[in-house]
């Protein structure tokens, strides 16, 4: 997993788009929308986290 992971032509005009989308937005509203998007990942990274405890078998008994 040493390389890089390449992104489709779709993701990749996403990114572009979304880019395009956050320059048009005022100072506050990108720093709003950066708060929300970070509270994002967070939240699906614990998900992620829970869903391979429970695929693993991790979440049986008091392990935490």
């Amino acid at each position: 997993m040493n390389q890089p992971i390449q992104l489709s032509l779709e993701q990749q005009f996403n990114i572009y788009s979304f880019a395009s989308q956050v320059k048009e937005m005022s100072h506050e509203q990108a720093q709003e929308f950066l708060v929300k998007l970070y509270e994002q990942m967070v939240v699906r990274e614990a998900t992620y986290k829970e869903l391979l405890k429970h695929q693993w078998g991790l979440d049986l008994g008091s392990m935490a």
